[in-house]
């Protein structure tokens, strides 16, 4: 007997332009060439999948729709199968639209400043080398399963002061929520179930014992009103913390750790001017960026030159914007050393990263750690890597051999 709630297989795609589907296993794969496909034939296609959905290909067409709050809503943000009714305070301010969204992102700046992430950056280094520690003598590693994937995650919890030991029920979440979601409801409301009864917990405890972690100074603010947030506020935005900070900063440096194995000649020119490493990093971001958002239509428009309807879903790819040549010359070209790099991995708008401090602190502190440790790596040639599939690009299987080939 077949489960009403999981949603059949799609088919597999035959017109990129017409028919796309970002769950495709060769979108997962190697989404570029299906890009510049898409951008080729318009700056906005659609597809009948998802219950209808478009993407803007190019950097305008993203850009246009990500600074537009009056026709598209972010009260969804992943593209699924299905749309279920929208919760108030899912996950502000990432779900919330103008005016609640401005207050509930203030709130979250603070932790996440310049200045804030100096006092975080020895913690993760120490992550980095105990991860370290744990598989160099082997010679070789999953780097994704061993590294790329518990730098964000033990440092969220860090810094939300619960234990780093929990680190494999985050990942469990996350998969859940980005992946296995996407077609079948019932794991998007069993991780949002069981995230929610945990962090109960950790509120309840904070009540009685009061402490300076990240909950506690969510704990403590207030509205714009002055009144305290009510706990679902708070739920929202540490589910929201745990979801937006790990999956993409694991995808990003996964992704740059990919990118070294494969081409010695950019990480012999890292080796060789360690000074080059913000800007490698910045290039890294626009080249592999793992994020893609999504929008509701809800109000017709058109957008460069294309008309979109309500009842729609939008696909907004920032990955695909930074792959625009009409913006970056070489846009299909890692140049460590690029000058005008004007990115959108961290998104556009109002709703631009609130962590972009910490994602490109953790980024550069992983990839430094690595080549002090392991200056010489490439990808094994008998593991094979693979991509996560959905809304966050990264790799998820990363086989990588230590030493010259």
């Amino acid at each position: 007997m077949s489960d009403a709630s999981v949603l059949p297989e799609h088919p597999p795609v035959t017109d990129w332009v017409h028919d796309f589907d970002h769950t495709d296993p060769r979108w997962t794969e190697n989404p570029f060439p299906i890009w510049e496909k898409m951008r080729a034939a318009s700056p906005v296609v659609h597809t009948d999948r998802f219950l209808g959905c478009y993407m803007p290909t190019t950097y305008e067409a993203v850009r246009q729709i990500a600074h537009d709050t009056e026709h598209f809503s972010s009260r969804r943000v992943i593209v699924r199968d299905e749309r279920p009714e929208v919760t108030r305070n899912a996950a502000p301010p990432i779900t919330s639209d103008p005016p609640e969204h401005k207050p509930a992102k203030q709130l979250l700046l603070p932790p996440f400043t310049p200045d804030a992430m100096k006092k975080l950056e020895p913690r993760v280094r120490a992550i980095c080398n105990e991860l370290i520690d744990e598989f160099i003598a082997d010679g070789q590693c999953d780097a994704a399963a061993r590294y790329t994937k518990y730098i964000p995650v033990r440092t969220i919890a860090h810094m939300l002061g619960i234990p780093e030991t929990d680190s494999d029920l985050f990942i469990k979440w996350i998969h859940m929520i980005l992946e296995l979601s996407i077609k079948d409801e019932r794991m998007l409301m069993q991780a949002v179930q069981e995230m929610t009864a945990y962090f109960v917990d950790h509120i309840e405890a904070r009540k009685q014992h009061p402490s300076n972690d990240l909950i506690s100074t969510l704990m403590n603010a207030k509205d714009k009103s002055g009144q305290p947030l009510d706990d679902s506020h708070v739920l929202g935005s540490l589910r929201l913390i745990l979801i937006a900070g790990i999956d993409t900063t694991w995808s990003a440096i996964g992704a740059s750790l990919w990118h070294l194995a494969r081409t010695p000649a950019d990480r012999e020119r890292l080796l060789a001017e360690p000074e080059l490493m913000p800007t490698a990093i910045e290039e890294l971001l626009r080249a592999y960026s793992p994020v893609t958002m999504a929008r509701e239509v809800m109000k017709e428009t058109v957008i460069s030159g294309c008309p979109v309807k309500p009842g729609n879903m939008v696909l907004l790819s920032f990955p695909a914007a930074n792959r625009d040549p009409a913006v970056f010359p070489d846009a299909d070209k890692v140049v460590l050393d690029r000058k005008e790099n004007r990115h959108a991995a961290f998104g556009l708008g109002i709703h631009r990263c609130v962590g972009s401090n910490l994602a490109r602190m953790e980024m550069t502190v992983a990839i430094e750690q690595w080549l002090k440790r392991i200056p010489e790596f490439r990808l094994d040639p008998a593991g094979k890597v693979t991509w996560s599939e959905g809304t966050v690009r990264g790799p998820r299987q990363l086989p990588i051999l230590f030493g010259k080939g």
